[in-house]
């Protein structure tokens, strides 16, 4: 056998096993997942995602603002999966 035969085999060949596998893939039957996937249910009323908004909405103001900070205090720690730190007594000097 020389060589443009043998190239002409192997040509053959390839193609017959690339249409053998497009058939193949073709009569395959997808298999729908059997559930559809979990989706996370949030509360409707979240106050930790309003204060987000309203801080939002505030813009550079809310960098000063002592509610804002608190509210990305407890984003922060929500995200980080820590528990909120405790919350600091109030003063009672002057009164």
């Amino acid at each position: 056998m020389d060589g443009k035969m043998l190239t002409r085999l192997g040509a053959v060949v390839f193609v017959a096993a690339a249409v053998t596998a497009a058939v193949i893939e073709m009569t395959r039957k997808e298999e729908m997942p059997s559930s559809s996937p979990a989706r996370l249910v949030e509360p409707e009323n979240d106050p930790l995602r309003e204060g987000q908004r309203r801080c939002q909405q505030l813009g550079q103001q809310a960098a000063g603002d002592a509610d804002c900070l608190r509210v990305w205090a407890e984003t922060r720690d929500r995200f980080l999966g820590r528990s909120p730190a405790p919350a600091a007594p109030l003063s009672t000097e002057g009164r």
